[in-house]
């Protein structure tokens, strides 16, 4: 994995353990019970998923891992375990429930942290295809094609989820049947690719663009 390696994503937390990813594609997961009382943490999953994760992992609500993989070095690890990847932390030896394969060419793959809504999950791509997968499978139920990089995470609220795209256009989606490709409820071309993940807050959206502006809407 070499000794360049970083940690970009966010602590995912569930129940007493945080888990994390680093760039050479490590997933970790440390049980921190005791902490508070100088209990030094313990391992309880190690798993190589074979390049970068920049994307922080998701954690469902039956404690199951989700993870959008980099596909930079091409190695045969990436080749085998797949860009997304679904991990059962309950079977440290063997964690791979499913993995999906998304490396059109070198430097692809997904940097964008996935979407849970419901039993689907969203997961943007480098190219700008977004995926809609079954979570309980990885099976493919839908996909849409924005102007890529998508790196922005998505954001669900209330059954809308909301998506940039490097063209600089912001557009909600109606995502209340989880079976169909969503329909598109708006779109508000803001100019520079929104490569941030956009936060709700008290009715608005708020975002940034590459071109240097941070936008509010109603």
């Amino acid at each position: 994995m070499g000794g360049n390696v970083s940690i970009e994503n966010s602590v995912a937390i569930s129940g007493n353990v945080v888990y994390f990813a680093n760039s050479g594609g490590l997933i970790q997961g440390w049980d921190v019970t005791g902490l508070d009382e100088g209990v030094e943490p313990t391992q309880v999953l190690r798993y190589w998923a074979g390049d970068d994760i920049d994307a922080t992992l998701v954690i469902d609500e039956e404690g199951m891992i989700y993870a959008g993989i980099e596909y930079e070095r091409g190695n045969a690890r990436s080749q085998e375990v797949g860009q997304i990847i679904k991990l059962d932390p309950t079977k440290p030896d063997d964690p791979l429930v499913w993995g999906v394969d998304e490396r059109p060419r070198l430097d692809s793959g997904v940097w964008a942290t996935p979407g849970l809504h419901r039993d689907l999950l969203i997961v943007p791509t480098d190219t700008g295809k977004i995926l809609g997968l079954d979570r309980d499978t990885g099976e493919e139920r839908w996909t849409t094609q924005l102007v890529g990089p998508t790196w922005q995470s998505p954001v669900i609220v209330d059954d809308v989820w909301i998506q940039g795209d490097c063209a600089g256009v912001l557009r909600g989606y109606d995502v209340s049947d989880t079976t169909i490709e969503p329909p598109l409820l708006w779109e508000v071309e803001l100019g520079g690719c929104i490569e941030s993940t956009p936060a709700v807050w008290d009715g608005r959206i708020v975002v940034g663009t590459r071109a240097g502006w941070i936008y509010a809407l109603g």
